[in-house]
């Protein structure tokens, strides 16, 4: 059968392929979901859909999809997402200090996630190297595509649209660093934060990158305690979201942290299972349980193996594990936990 893949293919194969997912066993979650995803399109035609928000529909899942091609092959590896002002000069010093960083988390087993542009982003790139990087580049009408370094790289993908470049700058990533930037590196700045306090992506150390002596991220620091939280708008353990770093070091020690103890977590219906990296002993889940009492629903944090739901995750199998009913009310306070495992790991 021709690769569906492409944009030339004979119908009749078209039709098979349209079967075989139509007809699918009601238990085949992916033919289920290639199913509506069908079934989505062909309402479009129902609905009468506007050519031009059909143009925007078809170039979004396009988009999605490409993408997810490229990303599938590395997702065991984990990932740092970098951001910063485009405008940053070879040789200056946030240029040099990106150049760092990206060396050091490939020291640690990172990749790196840019926009592929100049600036920081080709600093990032330089310091991790081409085969550790992914260019999630913007089409815009000032630019002329991808830096020089990474452009012929088949882990370079061209977004048209925003929202679609941000779901996998965030949902490829492990860790981000923010430089100094314009307006571009504040709106993705406060894109992670937003998802990280309303739950909506996974825990992850943010470090923004200041040097020494310099004031950019403590100014901006000074607004969100001043503003944001003297006003109520955000909670106090949201502080705990984001970390200034002054060196390539400390935020790589930063983000090594963050997975020094912790791995990563899973909902299973109304629980909450954070794998480990090693088991706490007993008297640290006492502790846990002291601190953290608003975060439970009922009952109690305690060890657990493997769910039987994560059975489709057979490489985590074997890490040590807790759980608990979780409320889903405070991604900050959730944080916070994650930080404290991380202590109390470091002396088991």
């Amino acid at each position: 059968m021709t690769d569906i893949r492409s944009n030339h293919y004979e119908s009749e194969d078209v039709l098979k392929v349209l079967q075989n997912i139509l007809t699918a066993e009601k238990g085949d979650l992916r033919s289920l979901l290639l199913r509506d995803i069908v079934l989505n399109s062909l309402k479009c035609k129902r609905d009468d859909i506007d050519v031009l928000d059909l143009k925007v529909i078809n170039r979004a899942v396009a988009e999605f999809r490409h993408a997810a091609c490229v990303f599938k092959p590395y997702r065991t590896v984990r990932k740092a997402s970098i951001f910063g002002s485009a405008r940053e000069v070879k040789g200056s010093p946030y240029y040099e200090l990106a150049v760092s960083l990206g060396h050091l988390l490939v020291k640690m087993g990172f990749m790196v996630i840019t926009g592929a542009s100049d600036g920081i982003m080709r600093a990032g790139i330089e310091g991790a190297g081409p085969q550790n990087s992914f260019g999630v580049n913007i089409l815009l009408p000032f630019e002329n595509g991808p830096t020089k370094i990474i452009q012929d790289d088949p882990k370079v993908v061209r977004f048209k649209y925003f929202f679609t470049r941000k779901i996998f700058f965030v949902m490829e990533a492990d860790a981000f660093a923010l430089f100094p930037g314009g307006f571009g590196t504040h709106d993705e700045g406060f894109e992670v934060l937003t998802l990280l306090q309303t739950g909506k992506a996974p825990p992850m150390p943010v470090v923004l990158m200041e040097l020494p002596g310099e004031q950019y991220w403590e100014t901006w620091d000074q607004f969100i305690r001043q503003q944001l939280l003297a006003r109520h708008y955000i909670s106090p353990e949201d502080l705990s979201f984001y970390h200034i770093t002054r060196s390539g070091e400390e935020a790589a020690d930063c983000i090594k942290s963050f997975y020094s103890t912790y791995h990563s977590i899973r909902q299973v219906r109304n629980k909450l299972v954070i794998r480990l990296e090693k088991e706490l002993p007993a008297s640290d889940i006492t502790e846990l349980n002291a601190a953290f009492q608003d975060l439970i629903e009922s009952g109690k944090i305690s060890k657990t193996s493997a769910l039987p739901e994560e059975e489709d995750e057979p490489a985590l199998r074997m890490k040590p594990r807790i759980v608990f009913p979780y409320n889903r009310r405070r991604a900050g306070r959730l944080n916070e936990m994650i930080l404290m495992i991380n202590r109390l790991g470091q002396s088991v």
